[in-house]
């Protein structure tokens, strides 16, 4: 298991696009409820990653999806978020207007938004998930197995990190630096997706990987 995940998790996870909204939403908290929503979304995004390392491929077996049919509806779901990320936009799929209002609501009385919109979806989603399951079938031991798991302690790390500098960070990048970031991750992320098209292709058209 080499840093390919983790390197993929964080191009999409991208907990600096998340700080804008990190903002916004915290922005009438206290410092004790401002901690209190790092913490928990962090947790929440290295759950969903573990929980999609150690259950997605008996997941996929249970509904009768072969890992190389995911890997190609997989790799087109990371390279349509790789292209929101060249346009300056989170990976995941934006909060609908339903959920942000439903946010802003509970902002306002001063409850959690960190697992709703927060760690789902703008953090981890289903691009997320279907990349570390992806990667959890490369996983040939437990130890790597485990190795795919550390790196959503990582990703979670980074979540807690960014969210806890998010006033020093959107004051030193402002919205320019935070989007030029946001794209080069992008560029990397449209590279791995096709990476893993092409692989799933292969699995399931070997003629083309003879002609290669």
């Amino acid at each position: 298991m080499d840093f390919k995940p983790l390197i993929t998790l964080m191009a999409i996870v991208n907990p600096l696009a998340c700080v804008p909204f990190f903002i916004h939403y915290t922005q009438g908290f206290s410092p004790a409820q401002r901690k209190k929503t790092i913490w928990v979304s962090s947790f929440s995004a290295f759950v969903v990653i573990a929980a999609s390392a150690l259950l997605g491929l008996q997941i996929l077996e249970f509904f009768g999806i072969s890992l190389a049919s995911f890997q190609v509806g997989g790799g087109m779901l990371l390279l349509t978020s790789a292209l929101s990320m060249l346009n300056a936009q989170p990976a995941e799929a934006r909060a609908n207007a339903d959920e942000v209002q439903d946010a802003e609501a509970k902002a306002a009385v001063g409850a959690s938004i960190a697992v709703v919109p927060l760690t789902i979806p703008l953090l981890t989603g289903p691009a997320t998930m279907s990349t570390v399951v992806i990667y959890a079938e490369k996983a040939k031991t437990m130890f790597q197995l485990g190795t795919l798991v550390g790196y959503g302690v990582v990703i979670a790390l980074a979540t807690a990190l960014c969210f806890s500098l998010a006033a020093p960070i959107a004051r030193v990048l402002g919205r320019t630096g935070i989007n030029v970031m946001t794209r080069l991750m992008g560029l990397i992320l449209a590279a791995l997706a096709v990476e893993v098209m092409t692989d799933g292709l292969h699995k399931l058209f070997p003629v083309l990987a003879r002609g290669i």
